[in-house]
């Protein structure tokens, strides 16, 4: 029997669900949705039809702003943060207390969102906003020893990638208010957005400062990054996006911090516990790769390659890849797989040249999974599912030899000398997290120090981090001030320490990264 999308997440039923939560959020006609401006709902702007990647249907039409009207919303915005500033601290905590304790009853909703917005497994769904709402809490009860005498900065700017709205663009706009600022944020273009109406919905009904809108990144840049109204701006994107607005940043006096893209890179020397890597090989494949941490290239000493090759093979093919809706019976509970589609066919189908450049250009290839039809309605688009891929011997012009592919496409490099295995970890000039594994402990520290990422992980895998960890990157991977814990305050506020980052003029590293 063909499988059917388990009842718990048909969409119409979870677009009811948000309706009878946030009526505010939609415009009359019941299909469209507006944006979130001058302290109310309003503006469908010019409504965009938007594609799931579960399937390829329309699950909602995005309110796409015009500067003009963008432009209204900052300076709205703008106009509220020296009132918000003003507001006693408690007053702040108690507010985004009482958003946390409204979010609550929504967690299952905006998981089973998250599936049809972004392709996220149930599971990667709930665990975003999980991660949002207790990674705010600690700031919440902590935020007196951090903020101490620090004032806010006034309006804060978000535009963030489409991975993860909630554990990283919803958990950022909190914390930036309960610090007493004004928030303004661009929902994804990718993907987001009606999860993100629902939460900010929520936060403004508990008296919190934040905008929401929606538009191109081409109309809105001027607005949500050169304004002189934006006092701070938070990005996490591509590299590419980040390098232009780190120059347009360079001339304004104003805080930044810009999170890109670079090659995580997991190096392998003098290795034996094939076990531990097989687990986190199969780790490093939540959400398709599609993670500004996720290991992408694996540089391995020459000799360990047929050792590493058995483990990658036997590992890579049991991943379970296929539609995270589907079930054999109503009752029955969502699949467990490995992931499900892409972003958006776009990504898939450049994946899909990035993979065939690198084997004109000499690669080989080691692994070329294929989905299964079992996992899949029959006849359902799957234009943004791809299964696994790995190749070997990749050649310098290949251009995923220097890029971070952003999806399920493994690059493995072999070495002879430890200079070369860091020599190829370094290749993106800069990275936010790799990874080294060795049976010597002491060679695998030494190298650590040499390798240009923010954070190391030695035999094990190397997160972003929750709650009091810090967070930034080194290189091009990262711009301006670091975040994380006490760095996050400090990064959002005005005080009489020097903030700590990645500048063009400095680099001014915490202790024990």
């Amino acid at each position: 029997m063909p499988k059917i999308v388990s009842p718990q997440v048909e969409f119409a039923h979870l677009l009811a669900q948000t309706k009878a939560a946030a009526p505010e959020i939609f415009a009359p006609d019941g299909t469209s949705f507006l944006n979130l401006l001058e302290g109310r709902w309003q503006e469908p702007g010019k409504p965009r039809d938007f594609i799931s990647p579960i399937d390829g249907s329309v699950i909602g039409r995005l309110p796409m702003l015009d500067e003009a009207t963008a432009l209204r919303a900052v300076q709205a915005a703008k106009a509220e943060a020296a009132a918000w500033a003003n507001t006693d601290l408690d007053e702040r905590k108690r507010r985004v207390q009482d958003c946390l304790t409204q979010l609550q009853p929504h967690v299952e909703l905006v998981g089973k969102l998250l599936m049809w917005e972004i392709g996220k497994t149930y599971k990667l769904g709930f665990t975003d906003i999980d991660r949002a709402i207790d990674g705010v809490q600690w700031y919440v009860d902590n935020i007196e020893g951090m903020l101490g005498k620090r004032t806010p900065l006034g309006l804060v700017s978000n535009i963030a990638s489409w991975n993860y709205p909630m554990s990283v663009l919803l958990h950022a706009v909190l914390v930036q208010a309960l610090c007493g600022n004004a928030v303004i944020a661009k929902t994804p273009t990718d993907g987001g957005f009606i999860s993100l109406s629902l939460t900010f919905a929520i936060a403004r009904r508990c008296g919190l400062p934040v905008t929401l809108v929606s538009g191109s990144g081409g109309e809105l840049s001027d607005v949500l990054v050169r304004h002189a109204a934006v006092d701070c701006l938070s990005f996490v994107g591509g590299r590419y996006n980040g390098r232009n607005i780190a120059d347009a940043l360079v001339q304004n006096d104003k805080r930044y911090m810009l999170e890109m893209e670079g090659v995580n890179t997991y190096g392998i020397w003098d290795y034996s516990d094939w076990d531990a890597m097989a687990q986190q090989l199969r780790k490093g494949y939540d959400y398709g790769k599609q993670r500004c941490t996720a290991y992408v290239r694996f540089v391995v000493e020459r000799r360990l390659f047929p050792q590493f090759l058995e483990t990658y093979w036997n590992t890579i093919r049991e991943l379970k890849i296929g539609n995270p809706t589907l079930v054999d019976a109503p009752g029955d509970a969502l699949p467990d797989l490995a992931f499900g589609p892409v972003i958006n066919a776009a990504q898939a189908q450049d994946l899909d040249r990035l993979y065939q450049d690198a084997l004109k250009t000499g690669a080989t290839p080691i692994y070329e999974g294929q989905l299964d039809d079992a996992l899949f309605l029959p006849g359902q688009d799957r234009s943004a599912y791809r299964a696994p891929r790995a190749l070997v011997n990749l050649p310098r012009q290949s251009e995923l030899y220097f890029k971070e592919p952003f999806g399920p496409i493994d690059s493995i490099i072999l070495v002879d000398r430890v200079e070369e295995l860091v020599g190829e970890m370094n290749i993106s000039n800069g990275a936010l997290v790799a990874a080294i594994a060795s049976d010597d402990a002491k060679l695998a520290a030494r190298t650590a120090k040499e390798v240009r990422a923010f954070k190391v992980g030695l035999n094990q895998l190397r997160s972003r981090g929750d709650r009091a960890e810090v967070f930034g990157g080194l290189g091009e991977s990262w711009k301006g001030a670091f975040v994380g814990g006490a760095l996050l305050v400090e990064a959002v506020t005005q005080g009489d320490k020097p903030i700590l980052g990645n500048f063009g003029d400095a680099i001014r590293l915490p202790e024990n990264i």
